[in-house]
């Protein structure tokens, strides 16, 4: 019997494929269809699996360009300003950060030109965050 519990490797299936069948999950997982929807169910409650998505070779999308934007923001106006962001269009995800900046946003535009007004206008638009710090991606290697 594995030492890995049943959680740890429903949740590997998924990272590895979140399009993966419940049967496709089971059989990987080593449990039942049933179990593999009670948990998945579970933890969709909980909000450790809080949605499914594309992985994106930025390189190889040439509609779009993106960028992950490391931002500072005001600690006095920190929740409004995270507020905000997180209603952008462009803002795609937007996480919380013990690194250099206190926000990390992926942002997408039409192209390089479009994603600098984005974050010229649109992220440094919003009261309170008072740097943005753009990566451009370029490649997907893994």
């Amino acid at each position: 019997m594995s030492t890995v519990s049943t959680e740890e490797r429903i949740l590997s299936v998924l990272e590895e494929d979140a399009q993966a069948s419940c049967a496709e999950i089971a059989d990987r997982a080593d449990v039942s269809k049933p179990t593999v929807r009670k948990y998945i169910d579970r933890l969709e409650e909980k909000g450790v699996i809080v949605g499914y998505s594309a992985e994106i070779d930025p390189k190889k999308l040439s509609s779009q360009s993106i960028a992950m934007v490391g931002m500072d923001v005001d600690s006095g106006q920190y929740v409004g300003a995270t507020r905000k962001l997180k209603d952008l269009d462009e803002v795609q995800a937007l996480y919380t950060s013990s690194g250099d900046h206190m926000l990390m946003a992926e942002v997408r535009a039409g192209d390089g030109d479009e994603l600098g007004d984005v974050i010229s206008e649109k992220l440094l638009g919003v009261d309170g965050v008072t740097a943005a710090h753009p990566s451009f991606l370029q490649e997907r290697l893994k």
